[in-house]
């Protein structure tokens, strides 16, 4: 079996800033600041050493996000179709065979989040990973065989949207950090990105 280490270099992470933030009043979550720096960099400080290339998709802001210096990709279908339109763009871009897809709005992600999911992909023979905190899934974070890009422009294209059906429909796999619980707490309203700052200044 390849190892984790040897295919490092055949995976490229894309990071999902493209949604409309509605939760977040309307603001560009990646863009937001958590103790001194934007969110969408939290992800790319513990992403860029496990990926051999980063990509931003973004659907607005792109001067905003063209200073972080990586290829920035649009959905490529429009109608703000969620996550798995950014993942399909990533695969359409990715000269990788594997894309990574990681929402914007999640700093505390595992350090070794590229290799535990890469070794459940293969041990599994599965075309498609996610993650579970031990209590439930994050489905928005996928490690996927760009071979998979027929069958999600056709999921998209019948005007489905929803990841755990796409998902679940392909040959798959669950990577478990229950060790790592916290690591995937993500950012969604005002509220909670106050809390995370308020504990971040008393930790």
């Amino acid at each position: 079996m390849t190892t984790a280490d040897s295919t490092h270099n055949n995976i490229t992470g894309v990071i999902l800033a493209g949604g409309g933030g509605r939760r977040m009043g309307g603001e560009d979550k990646g863009l937001l600041t958590l103790r001194g720096k934007t969110l969408v960099q939290h992800v790319i400080d513990r992403l860029a050493p496990q990926c051999q290339n980063l990509l931003i998709n973004c659907n607005r802001n792109q001067q905003a996000y063209a200073d972080f210096h990586y290829p920035l990709i649009s959905d490529s279908m429009p109608g703000g179709l969620g996550p798995l339109a950014g993942l399909l763009s990533a695969m359409a871009f990715s000269q990788t065979a594997l894309v990574l897809s990681i929402p914007c709005d999640t700093p505390a992600l595992p350090l070794d989040l590229v290799a535990r999911m890469l070794n459940t992909l293969q041990e599994s023979q599965a075309d498609i990973c996610t993650v579970s905190d031990g209590e439930r899934l994050h489905p928005v974070i996928l490690l996927a065989h760009c071979r998979l890009q027929s069958s999600l422009c056709s999921y998209l294209e019948s005007g489905s949207r929803k990841v755990h059906d796409w998902f679940y429909n392909q040959a798959h796999a669950i990577a478990d950090f229950s060790d790592q619980p916290d690591a995937f707490t993500n950012l969604n309203t005002p509220q909670q990105l106050q809390e995370a700052e308020r504990r971040s200044t008393h930790a």
